[in-house]
């Protein structure tokens, strides 16, 4: 499922991602000093290979433990491949909203970390002033925007992370459905927010495990299995896949 009219946005070549499996933490300090020499590995991606092109919705289907995740936080930065290309593919400005909280100083008031996370995702001065009233308003946290982030509690943080993460106007959005952000009516606002901006032609990545989002969502679909992809088409074919795998 190849445009060839233009360059993709996101390509992956043979990306493979093994994590360290510590027994405690006394192992884990120990590996430090041994280069982690004997300890056991878990290959959470195994050769992944695809390309996304602008403007294209992908949905990403698998069970748990997949490997989805995995592929979403190498696309956002957050994770490096062991092995593998994704090189200068991620182009443009990256929304992933995973770890909303992720680059937050806890000593500096939720004003100075919307510079902060916006320097952090690329934006200068002018970009992020531009944003940052959108940012307010949406995260809605009254008069705590000016109070250290540690007086926050962990749904306050993660709202001012979603606030952040879904106005800085991104080239590509990543998704996770099993995201909680608030109460119930911050929820909807935050599905409203996401559909808006998906209706602006960005590059969507979007994990589900509902057909009824994806098809509504999605053109396309990726169904991973144990860290492989099984099948990369449409929804219909890659949803049929994964009903007759589970």
């Amino acid at each position: 499922m190849e445009n060839q009219a233009t360059e993709p946005i996101i390509e992956f070549l043979d990306v493979k991602k093994e994590y360290f499996l510590y027994k405690n933490e006394k192992a884990r300090f120990k590996a430090i000093f041994t280069k982690n020499r004997g300890v056991k590995k878990h290959p959470a991606l195994k050769g992944v290979s695809f390309k996304i092109y602008p403007g294209e919705s992908v949905g990403i289907i698998g069970k748990n433990g997949a490997g989805k995740s995995t592929l979403l936080k190498i696309i956002a930065g957050v994770l490096q491949p062991t092995k593998g290309s994704v090189s200068a593919n991620v182009r443009g400005k990256v929304a992933a909203l995973l770890e909303l909280t992720a680059g937050f100083s806890l000593d500096m008031t939720g004003m100075e970390n919307i510079y902060l996370k916006g320097y952090l995702l690329g934006l200068n001065d002018d970009q992020i002033k531009e944003i940052e009233q959108d940012i307010i308003d949406f995260a809605d946290l009254g008069e705590y925007i000016d109070q250290p982030v540690r007086t926050y509690s962990s749904g306050m943080k993660m709202r001012l992370g979603f606030a952040i993460n879904i106005n800085i106007k991104p080239d590509i959005l990543v998704v996770d459905e099993a995201l909680s952000v608030g109460d119930a009516d911050f929820q909807k606002k935050c599905r409203d927010k996401i559909n808006d901006v998906i209706a602006t032609g960005v590059t969507v990545l979007f994990v589900s495990h509902s057909r009824k989002a994806i098809e509504e969502t999605c053109t396309r679909a990726i169904f991973l299995k144990d860290g492989k992809v099984q099948v990369d088409g449409t929804v219909e074919e890659a949803f049929d896949a994964y009903d007759k795998k589970k």
